[in-house]
């Protein structure tokens, strides 16, 4: 005895699987495995990826890309820092970790790491060659700001990244973080190269982190939220930079500024063309940086 042919609906994804849903949107039958719960009824995953499509990624209050809520850019920063210490332990000995001076004897010492990143203004070696930025190692106005002299020094800096760096990834999104924290460390080494002296090395990441500070204060009162927990870490930060020795005054300094800067210009300037402006205002802060180094080796040639 013959059976007739069944005649219900099959998944279009799947022609096995018998089915009586349908997508709302395109009425496809789909089985339940295929089906995407959907404001009314049900869709394929083929209606749901279309609509997808026109929808705008959310943005934070500044423009910035809901990523930095999974702290990807400050997980960088650290690991960058954290590469630059090992390669200084490699190089220079377990001394550049700890026990090299400075805060009790709690710093690393120079290595040839530190010497080849830190900002460095124009002097000659003990071999005869000469060296600095004014030489044409501009590469160091970047590489300051991820060297740290231990694992003391990278611990005070990177607990800033890991705390107010996150909380400013989640307000600004990743890129526009980035952005600061570079801005804030370029010109901290900046500040550092016009003012010390030629032959003075000075690096560190907190040229980056006092920005940080800054820029945390800055976006609350945009967000008309309480700064004042962050205020009290500022004025000790200052203190602390005025009071211990061989600290980089200038260096923090400037980092304070450039950061104050660049938040101002993330977080006040507002739409329409927010990211055109903020790129604008950004751009205007390192020309003015970049000015201030161009002048300081001409100074340094002449």
């Amino acid at each position: 005895m013959n059976e007739a042919p069944s005649t219900a609906p099959v998944c279009y994804r799947h022609p096995s699987r018998e089915t009586q849903l349908a997508c709302s949107r395109c009425d496809r039958p789909i089985c339940v495995k295929c089906r995407i719960d959907a404001a009314v009824g049900f869709q394929c995953p083929e209606c749901v990826k279309k609509g997808n499509k026109g929808v705008r990624p959310a943005r934070t209050a500044f423009g910035g890309s809901r990523v930095g809520q999974l702290g990807y850019a400050c997980q960088a920063i650290i690991a960058v820092n954290l590469l630059f210490l090992t390669a200084s332990a490699v190089f220079g000995g377990p001394r550049a970790i700890v026990g090299g001076g400075g805060w009790f004897g709690l710093l690393g010492i120079s290595t040839p790491v530190t010497e080849w990143g830190a900002v460095f203004g124009y002097a000659y070696y003990q071999d005869g060659s000469l060296h600095g930025i004014a030489n044409g190692e501009w590469y160091r106005l970047v590489t300051a700001m991820f060297i740290n002299y231990g694992a003391v020094h990278l611990l005070l800096n990177m607990s800033l990244v890991a705390t107010l760096g996150r909380y400013l990834e989640r307000q600004l999104g990743p890129l526009r973080f980035l952005t600061l924290y570079l801005i804030a460390g370029f010109g901290g080494n900046v500040a550092a190269y016009v003012f010390h002296p030629q032959n003075q090395y000075s690096a560190g990441a907190s040229t980056a982190t006092y920005g940080l500070v800054i820029a945390v204060i800055v976006i609350n009162r945009r967000l008309a939220l309480d700064a004042g927990p962050v205020i009290p870490l500022l004025v000790t930060n200052i203190i602390f930079t005025f009071s211990v020795p061989n600290i980089s005054i200038a260096g923090h300094l400037g980092g304070l500024a450039a950061g104050a800067a660049t938040a101002a210009v993330l977080a006040y300037l507002r739409l329409p063309r927010r990211t055109l402006k903020q790129v604008a205002g950004c751009a205007l802060v390192v020309a003015i940086i970049v000015a201030a180094a161009l002048a300081r080796t001409s100074y340094l040639l002449s």
